[in-house]
């Protein structure tokens, strides 16, 4: 076995956090939906067996440090407080037994609650504003408190929602709950418990900000009393569980924010109307005095979302300068997160600029990435790609509050890459019963995960493409230049798939005929093609995936017909290039879809905003000519685009080669995304 390279050596020494030594600075950051108390199912809280199993699995591949995702003091269903519930204390001191024969350590989260940032599905926003119906659905979800925040706010979710003022008396609940509640930890055997959050956007930290507080009383006005939240809770925690007791606190350094629902982007100049640097170093060293042991820090609020959950346009290691230069004014601990790289992060420890590197999804798409880092088997990790599809794909566009299905709702922290991520007794290789002859057509990302799966089911494959490459579609999803991991993503599964001498693949292979392979299953992956536009002088333009594929470049002035992703990802890549780009629309939002999380459309939204990229919403074009667009708008108002590039991303429909007698996977089925067609390969692969 191989050892790690040298220039990881810094990630793998041991440090600690109070009186708690922790065996390696690789913390597993919390992440919606791994709470160890499943608060999301309508049952309300208690002991999640299959979050238990998530987190032992990444105890036994050397994290150090795990941090489930957020418990709420009091239930989302049910309103139940979690101290009430003693089984499920009971059933976390069997588990963290097992834990610590790993050797890792974990910390509980617990948080105080979301406010304004509660993303309110667009069913419960019309329930909300019917009073009778509302308080008769209290005793099950209880809308108003759920959303309750420091004064009366927006809602970040729907312009259509007021969030109420908290009482001082729930401030005093919770705060009591929070003691009750670490106390119970401690006696089950947790190593500490971290506070939720003075951190992106939640209630806690809009009681920090002033632009989220407008308070009178003690909760508000001054520096003091915005903290006064944050430090009751972790006095009352250390009053009932002694001054040795670890408490960590999520924080923000930097709200990033320009106005309710705007962002900055990175390298903007702007006026920060939340926690800019300056209280943010007085901040961190006030909630140290309060009695914090850690900072498990980053930056943004739901208002800037983008750098608490970072899409693929944001920068690697987009929160370090920020989190190294608070750690100057604090001497406990402090960890970074945001598309930390190890070597950065290694780097970054050595030096003694943080503490620790905090890493969360990347833990989704690979359990047993640490271990392979460890045998230095990087090539072998499979990279998250920032996608959020089934992490966190909480969905928001103009006129719809969060779009997420319920199903999503209750089922975050999945992985696009890998189904069995928190899905294990729907997701497993179980030996096939009998081998059979199976023919993949297609070598996109779904045709080799359908490949592989029915491999290590015992089955022979064959894998048709009839190009000479492997990577379908994907190959022109991953060509801009901010899609470094899914270019990643392509060699992974080039590298893996030829791992498995069951599988033979012929490149440069059209199939003709399916009943012609002489297989006993045949699984159609050969996707979707390009939505033709009935418009006069199309000939004029470029289909995207011959613009991503270089097969024609794009002029100094484009318009992007389309403002879907894959349009919005074309015009961002093009601004990147100092070109100039304009949108046109149909819709009345850019990337209308239930699908894509809030952080990753929020930041293409506020790129074009702030970079003027002219945008023609409820619109389309009427004409192309070589020279320029007419663009007719909803009410019939014609405008002339002056352009030498035309691009149109009009959208996909399924191009199955055959679809009797065999399974039609993924874009070939209906046009979807990654999630879509591994998932659905596994779903297929099991059953043959």
């Amino acid at each position: 076995m191989n050892k790690a390279d040298p220039k990881y050596e810094a990630l793998f020494t041991p440090w600690k956090i109070g009186n708690v030594e922790i065996k390696n600075r690789i913390v597993m950051c919390p992440m919606g939906g791994t709470s160890l108390f499943g608060w999301m199912e309508h049952t309300g809280n208690h002991f999640d067996r299959e979050a238990a199993k998530f987190f032992l699995e990444k105890a036994n591949n050397n994290v150090g440090l795990i941090i489930p995702g957020i418990a709420p003091i009091k239930s989302t269903f049910m309103g139940q407080w979690l101290y009430q519930n003693k089984k499920m204390f009971a059933e976390l001191k069997e588990f963290m037994e097992e834990i610590h024969k790993t050797g890792a350590k974990l910390f509980v989260q617990i948080t105080a609650g979301m406010g304004r940032s509660w993303a309110i599905p667009t069913p419960l926003v019309m329930l909300h504003n019917m009073p009778v119906v509302r308080d008769l659905i209290k005793p099950i979800i209880n809308i108003p408190y759920q959303s309750a925040s420091p004064s009366e706010l927006p809602s970040r979710w729907s312009d259509k929602v007021k969030c109420r003022a908290i009482t001082v008396k729930e401030i005093e609940e919770i705060v009591e709950a929070f003691a009750k509640t670490a106390l119970l930890c401690k006696e089950a055997g947790v190593d500490g418990v971290e506070v939720h959050a003075v951190h992106e956007g939640y209630l806690l930290d809009q009681f920090t900000l002033e632009y989220t507080n407008k308070r009178t009383d003690k909760y508000g006005g001054s520096f003091e009393n915005r903290y006064r939240f944050a430090t009751d809770i972790v006095k009352a925690i250390k009053d009932r569980c002694g001054k040795d007791y670890p408490v960590s606190l999520r924080y923000s350094v930097e709200s990033k924010v320009k106005d309710f629902c705007v962002g900055a982007l990175p390298g903007e100049e702007y006026t920060e109307i939340g926690r800019g640097m300056e209280e943010s170093e007085k901040a961190a060293k006030y909630l140290e005095e309060a009695g914090y042991d850690m900072l498990n820090a980053d930056n943004g609020t739901y208002d800037s979302w983008y750098w608490a959950h970072p899409p693929m346009y944001m920068p690697q290691n987009c929160n370090l300068e920020d989190v190294a230069h608070i750690k100057k004014f604090v001497n406990i601990p402090v960890v970074c997160a945001g598309r930390m790289e190890p070597e950065v992060g290694a780097q970054a420890i050595a030096e003694g600029r943080i503490d620790a590197m905090g890493v969360a999804r990347q833990f989704l798409a690979d359990s047993e990435w640490i271990t392979k880092l460890l045998e230095d088997r990087l090539e072998d990790i499979r990279p998250c790609i920032c996608c959020h599809n089934a992490c966190f794909n909480m969905a928001h566009y103009k006129g719809v509050a969060n779009a997420q299905s319920i199903y999503d709702a209750s089922h975050i922290a999945r992985c696009a890459l890998d189904p069995r991520v928190m899905q294990s007794d729907k997701y497993y290789i179980e030996k096939a019963k009998k081998q059979k002859k199976i023919a993949v057509i297609g070598g996109g990302i779904g045709g080799m995960e359908a490949a592989i799966v029915s491999a290590k089911r015992g089955h022979t494959v064959t894998l048709y493409e009839k190009s000479d490459k492997l990577g379908g579609v994907f190959i022109a999803a991953a060509a801009p230049s901010f899609k470094e991991k899914d270019k990643a993503l392509i060699a992974w599964y080039e590298r893996e798939i030829r791992k498995y001498p069951e599988i033979e693949i012929k490149l440069n292979t059209e199939v003709k005929d399916v009943r012609e392979l002489g297989a006993d299953e045949v699984i159609v992956a050969t996707g979707a093609k390009a939505r033709k536009l009935p418009i006069k002088g199309i000939e004029h333009s470029v289909e995207a995936i011959d613009h991503l594929l270089g097969r024609k470049a794009a002029g100094d002035k484009v318009v992007v017909i389309g403002g879907g992703l894959t349009g919005c990802e074309i015009a961002y890549q093009l601004s990147l290039e100092g070109k100039e780009v304009s949108i046109v629309e149909m819709k009345n939002d850019l990337i209308v879809s239930d699908k894509i999380c809030l952080a990753n459309t929020s930041y293409l939204r506020d790129y074009f905003k702030l970079n003027g990229t002219p945008v023609y919403l409820e619109s389309s074009v009427s004409e192309i000519r070589e020279d320029g667009v007419t663009v007719k708008s909803k009410d019939g108002t014609l405008t002339e685009l002056a352009c030498d590039s035309v691009i149109v991303c009009a959208g996909y429909t399924p191009a199955p080669i055959a679809d009797k007698g065999v399974h039609v996977i993924g874009d070939a089925k209906q046009v979807g995304s990654l999630r879509t067609v591994i998932w659905q390969a596994w779903d297929v692969a099991m059953k043959l």
